[in-house]
């Protein structure tokens, strides 16, 4: 049968109920738009939540663990060696935060190429004094510069500058709650007692404010040779080595590798936030539900439209039939009318849907808590247009495919007798 014949037929057949096509047609372009608009927005929710811990988190972690000795005197004793021996109350063995060869180790993993980047890390316990009152902290000594390339260290300092807490000697960067728990301005001397009783001035040039309010009530940052200093450690003295690699997906494999190869402990990001992972994996899941259930939901509306159809055009595809149509023809006649209201419905859907993404992207979201986000966040993946225009297309064929089945069995003697 002629193509251009059928696409004509299928025309026709559009037109002739045009309000019932046009409802069809903004059915799947609602489902299709709110479909890529709550992935969009969801997706970028989770992408703001998880920031806020996963880019203050290196990919694999480095560090001394302290715990009990595995090999305890009594299983070196010649009467109880081959014994199997119930130890209670095991203390931890003579080990020391600091990591070994941190020097070699460094370089040895800048020339990994899988490594994106290294950063050393020194965490101090410390007491803030505030008059009479000590207020427990912790300073983490970082090198600024690899702070700020590798972990946005500056996008979360909100008031001074990142680099003075390397430029100034004996310099601090306040946690925003810290601050003002201890009423300290920028430029102020705050003093700094640490578990060793040592008593140590420090000016602040900065308050860093990472989202989350317990947090920046306690911790705070300055340079690595401050912190030495503070500590009266020696220059190599270090507690962690943060890496970031090229493929945040290889963490779990590399850590293991790193482990046995230093012989030190090693974290992965996987693991340190595998609650972020599972929240985030819930939200999109509930996201993809419920843009789907709005798809199925279009597609009964075609469905019945279609159905309607063909009860209100038998004499049409009774015609049409007697005059040499066959039974496939019809068929692809109903399919093609059902592809064409999900293909049109789908692109104004998908254009919408971006639309709407755009003005979600733009409604100012200002809060205390989020200092580096100034707008609701959207995510414009491609990959949420291709699923919402594959589902239209998809959702509208299956709504047309037994309506048109239906309508290819037509017997035209019935119904021409039954006139």
């Amino acid at each position: 049968m002629n193509v251009k014949l059928i696409f004509g037929i299928a025309r026709s057949l559009l037109l002739a109920r045009l309000g019932q096509t046009l409802v069809a047609a903004i059915g799947v372009a609602f489902s299709i738009a709110m479909f890529v608009t709550l992935l969009g927005f969801m997706n970028g929710l989770n992408d703001l939540l998880d920031g806020l811990i996963l880019n203050r988190t290196p990919h694999v972690r480095l560090y001394n663990e302290i715990k009990p000795s595995e090999d305890q005197p009594i299983n070196s004793a010649s009467g109880y060696k081959d014994s199997y021996n119930f130890i209670s109350s095991v203390k931890s063995g003579i080990s020391r935060q600091e990591i070994y060869n941190s020097g070699p180790i460094t370089e040895a993993l800048k020339n990994d190429p899988r490594v994106l980047g290294v950063a050393p890390k020194l965490t101090a316990q410390v007491f803030f004094n505030e008059g009479t009152i000590d207020i427990t902290g912790v300073i983490n000594g970082v090198d600024v510069e690899e702070e700020m390339r590798l972990f946005k260290f500056r996008d979360y300092v909100t008031a001074g500058s990142a680099i003075d807490a390397k430029n100034i000697a004996n310099s601090i960067v306040l946690g925003k709650g810290l601050a003002e728990i201890l009423a300290a301005d920028i430029g102020d001397v705050v003093q700094v007692t640490t578990v060793q009783g040592e008593r140590f001035p420090l000016k602040v040039v900065g308050y860093f404010q990472s989202g989350i309010q317990e947090i920046d009530k306690v911790q705070s940052y300055a340079s690595i040779v401050t912190t030495q200093k503070l500590l009266g450690k020696p220059a190599n003295y270090i507690t962690d080595i943060q890496v970031k690699l090229n493929d945040l997906n290889m963490a779990p494999a590399v850590a293991k590798e790193y482990e046995q190869k230093f012989g030190i402990d090693a974290e992965d990001i996987q693991t340190a936030n595998s609650q972020f992972e599972t929240g985030s994996n819930v939200r999109s899941i509930i996201s993809y539900a419920v843009g789907i259930t709005l798809l199925v939901v279009a597609g009964f509306g075609i469905f019945n439209i279609l159905n309607m159809m063909i009860y209100e055009k038998m004499d049409s595809i009774a015609i049409l039939k007697a005059t040499g149509f066959s039974g496939r023809d019809v068929n692809r006649i109903f399919l093609l009318i059902a592809l064409s209201i999900g293909f049109f419905g789908g692109v104004v859907g998908l254009i919408a849907g971006f639309g709407f993404s755009v003005i979600i992207d733009n409604i100012p979201f200002n809060t205390a808590a989020l200092p580096t986000i100034k707008t609701y966040p959207v995510n414009y993946s491609p990959i949420f247009y291709f699923i919402g225009g594959v589902f239209s297309i998809i959702t509208t064929y299956l709504a047309g495919f037994f309506p048109a089945r239906k309508a290819s069995k037509i017997d035209p003697v019935e119904i021409i007798r039954g006139k």
